[in-house]
């Protein structure tokens, strides 16, 4: 049996992971919101329930020393938890575009740090976003976030002398919880604007839409597998053909690029 540390496990992405590995190996489960906990341990006996809150630094150090305190090894960390600050980047207040990288990066970076004495020889599994190409307007915060944790982990991965390994997986559209729970959370940013009505509608809409019509979190768990599998895996991975599509269009020249996009939202005014 192997050791894993998932954040994010109660919904989505991360509750995937933490059914499918559960069942062969011992999980240590990260969950924020306590009304969670009953459903997370009822997934398999396998699972270690932890409390982390990347708002809250009190609580990677908790789980850090509970993790530790219940193990002298784990295999593979996977860094699930994150969240979406959206809207007019005009309009988004600094605070904001702080909790961004609180949540998206530093708190990854934080809770990995305490834990590399664990995981020597391991390895740290990102769920990064085709987001952190840089080409979708009015989730700026999102994808700067996104390439943020890629550019900063990649260069751990260079430096470390743990022989830590790391890997990016991006996702493009999946079917999860993720798309409305983010409506919800930014309501004043996206809406905050008479200007940006109508990106505003866009973005809600496509976000439902991409609830249900995305791919299913089962993709993802298959390519983490595989990963798993692979004694040496890719530095990176696109789950979906809208993922692979974007990798390749981020490539073109960007003042071209800026033209298609801006052409994309004119049409949305």
């Amino acid at each position: 049996m192997k050791t894993y540390i998932i954040t994010g496990a109660t919904s989505g992405i991360g509750e995937a992971l933490a059914k499918s590995f559960s069942k062969n190996n011992i999980v240590f489960a990260g969950y924020r919101n306590d009304d969670k906990l009953e459903k997370l341990k009822s997934v398999s006996e396998n699972i270690i329930p932890f409390k982390i809150d990347y708002n809250n630094t009190e609580t990677i150090s908790d789980a850090i020393d509970f993790i530790k305190s219940k193990t002298e090894k784990a295999d593979t960390l996977i860094n699930v938890a994150g969240c979406v600050v959206a809207g007019a980047l005009e309009n988004i207040p600094v605070k904001e575009l702080r909790r961004q990288f609180d949540v998206n990066v530093f708190g990854a970076v934080e809770f990995s740090q305490g834990l590399i004495p664990l995981l020597e020889n391991g390895r740290i599994i990102n769920i990064s976003s085709m987001a952190s190409y840089g080409i979708f307007p009015f989730i700026s915060p999102y994808c700067a976030s996104k390439r943020a944790l890629d550019i900063l982990f990649n260069s751990f991965m260079m430096e470390n002398k743990h022989g830590i390994k790391v890997v990016s997986v991006k996702p493009g559209v999946i079917a999860t919880p993720f798309w409305s729970k983010s409506v919800e959370e930014n309501s004043d940013t996206i809406n905050c604007s008479v200007d940006y009505k109508s990106e505003a509608e866009y973005l809600k809409k496509n976000a439902y839409d991409n609830e249900k019509n995305g791919l299913s979190v089962n993709e993802v768990v298959k390519v983490i597998n595989k990963i798993e599998k692979s004694k040496n895996p890719k530095p990176s991975y696109c789950v979906g053909h809208d993922a692979k599509l974007v990798s390749i269009v981020s490539k073109l020249p960007q003042t071209l690029l800026n033209n298609i996009i801006k052409f994309k939202v004119n049409r949305l005014r």
